[in-house]
């Protein structure tokens, strides 16, 4: 019997007993028996049989997935156009490849860890992910393991859950989610919903209904960044950094604007009466245009097109030594204020038409990167700006709150004043696990974290689970400062910690509103948030 019937054998047996003899007790005994990987055996499609292994890597998002390799997004979706499933396959992903990496059912990366683009998108979405399968190597076409070698179109099997990779078919099963996985969440609501919400990351609608199905209580970040990465909007937002006039950047802000609107109106709909915190646009400019090292070898084969050079220009000037920590987030906007100002007139206008038709959306608008008061001051100005320009209602108004994401140390430590001009604070926990280590998360997890974790230099992956005596102190810290100066400051986290169980205990010790993660970890955070409020209760015998 695998583990995963095994934990589906756990979780009906769990409930059975409880139903037999239904006390609050028991069902508080329950909940803390269940695992993480009960609820996920049957959530997810597992394989039938066992494989050989051709490589191994991470089990970045649980589940069964079989396909034809393809190695670029590009040639992936035009496989799935052709109603082939596919497994796209990449040294690593950039959001230049979601178009790709939407279709496919799979996907396999080389390089990267458990917080890499690709793991984190995967899990997003529920798609099956391997990220750091080292033994593979990519050449064009093909990619080999040894002297094995798989070609464009062959066929491969990836186990998400244990990071394997195996040639060919193999079976899957998915049995559907049983009744006692619905009444175990009932039982773990009850005891953590008063304590502690649990949110779900969601960038298109299709994201927020899958949270909301799965027991999201609102979104806790919705990244504005990957509505511009669909084939029809990524030209228009290339428009914008190659413009060559005010008028010309202002038409392709005008027009980004339009679809924006489109979609947030169909996300907050999708959340109808629940919170839904939308993140400003955070990642540097270079990531919308092709890499610089793929226009130079275009021109030095065929030559660029006029369009093309004009891109490679700035992706050159665009270009820099450490984006993650160079110009993006609210110093971007500080550079191109039209860009903000865009993404809240369209967010504003799309709650107001929402609440037209009958709806009650309930917007948090989300400034990412803030490291002072005037960062969030200037910010918070532009959307007043906006709320002026509107005429929004007092009732609108009510609805509509402005917050910032706590990435660095430094905002932790200023969290005081900071909350001056913020109705609610989210701790970005990826990037504050990386500034407060000085890690770049996605070298040191496939090289230098499992040494360090062989020779006990570290309890566990800080990336997984939550650096208590680091990364902790400075989230209990910045709420502590952050409710010292506003008591009322609603404050959550929206890293992928959010999903994890060890991790959420210390964010409902630290006193923290909310949780947020991936919709597929929705689940998983519920038992989790329930099971700490228990062990809270319970006290420490």
């Amino acid at each position: 019997m695998t583990s995963d019937r095994t934990g589906e054998g756990n979780l009906r047996r769990v409930v059975a007993a409880v139903l037999a003899d239904d006390t609050a007790e028991r069902r508080e005994a329950a909940l803390l028996e269940l695992t993480a990987a009960d609820l996920e055996a049957v959530m997810h499609a597992r394989f039938e049989t066992a494989g050989a292994a051709l490589a191994r890597g991470l089990g970045a998002s649980p589940g069964a997935a079989v396909g034809a390799v393809y190695f670029t997004a590009a040639d992936a979706a035009d496989a799935a156009d052709r109603g082939e499933a596919v497994i796209l396959v990449r040294n690593e992903t950039t959001p230049a490849d979601v178009h790709g990496m939407m279709v496919a059912a799979g996907l396999l990366t080389t390089r990267g860890g458990l917080v890499s683009h690709a793991a984190l998108v995967a899990r997003g979405w529920g798609t099956p992910a391997v990220v750091g399968a080292e033994a593979i190597v990519i050449d064009g076409r093909t990619f080999a393991v040894g002297d094995v070698v798989v070609s464009e179109g062959d066929v491969i099997s990836i186990d998400g859950s244990s990071g394997e990779v195996t040639l060919g078919e193999r079976g899957t099963a998915s049995t559907g989610l049983p009744e006692e996985f619905f009444t175990a969440l009932g039982w773990a609501d009850e005891v953590r919903r008063d304590r502690l919400a649990v949110r779900a990351n969601a960038d298109t609608a299709a994201d927020a209904a899958k949270a909301r199905e799965l027991g999201a209580d609102g979104i806790g970040l919705c990244r504005t960044e990957h509505m511009f990465l669909s084939p029809d909007r990524l030209p228009i937002m290339r428009a914008m950094i190659l413009a060559r006039t005010p008028e010309d950047e202002r038409a392709a802000l005008a027009e980004l604007g339009d679809v924006q609107e489109v979609d947030f109106a169909a996300i907050l709909a999708a959340m109808d009466g629940l919170p839904v915190t939308v993140r400003l646009l955070d990642p540097p400019l270079h990531e919308f245009l092709p890499a610089v090292l793929d226009l130079e070898m275009k021109r030095a084969a065929d030559g660029l097109s006029p369009e093309e050079q004009r891109e490679l220009d700035a992706a050159r000037e665009w270009a820099e030594h450490n984006p993650m920590i160079g110009t993006r987030g609210v110093r971007l906007a500080v550079l191109k204020p039209g860009l903000y100002a865009m993404q809240v007139r369209a967010l504003l206008a799309a709650a107001r038409s929402v609440r037209a038709d009958g709806g009650h959306p309930i917007v948090e608008i989300m400034v990412p990167l803030t490291v002072s008061r005037p960062e969030l001051a200037l910010v918070r100005s532009w959307v007043a700006a906006e709320v002026a320009e509107l005429s929004l209602s007092q009732v609108d108004q009510a609805d509509i709150t402005i917050g910032t994401m706590i990435e660095t140390p430094r905002a932790a430590l200023r969290a005081g004043e900071l909350a001056h001009d913020a109705d609610f604070f989210s701790f970005g926990t990826n990037d504050l696990t990386q500034l407060t280590f000085g890690f770049s998360r996605d070298d040191v997890e496939r090289r230098m974290m499992p040494a360090y974790l062989e020779h006990g230099l570290l309890a566990s992956n800080p990336f997984d689970t939550i650096d208590t005596d680091g990364v902790g102190e400075l989230v209990r810290e910045g709420t502590r400062r952050g409710r010292a100066t506003k008591p009322e400051l609603r404050v959550g986290v929206c890293g992928e910690h959010g999903g994890d169980p060890a991790s959420i205990r210390l964010f409902l010790d630290a006193g923290l509103d909310s949780v947020s993660c991936s919709p597929y970890r929705v689940p998983v955070a519920r038992l989790a948030a329930a099971q700490a409020v228990i062990e809270r209760q319970n006290g420490p015998g």
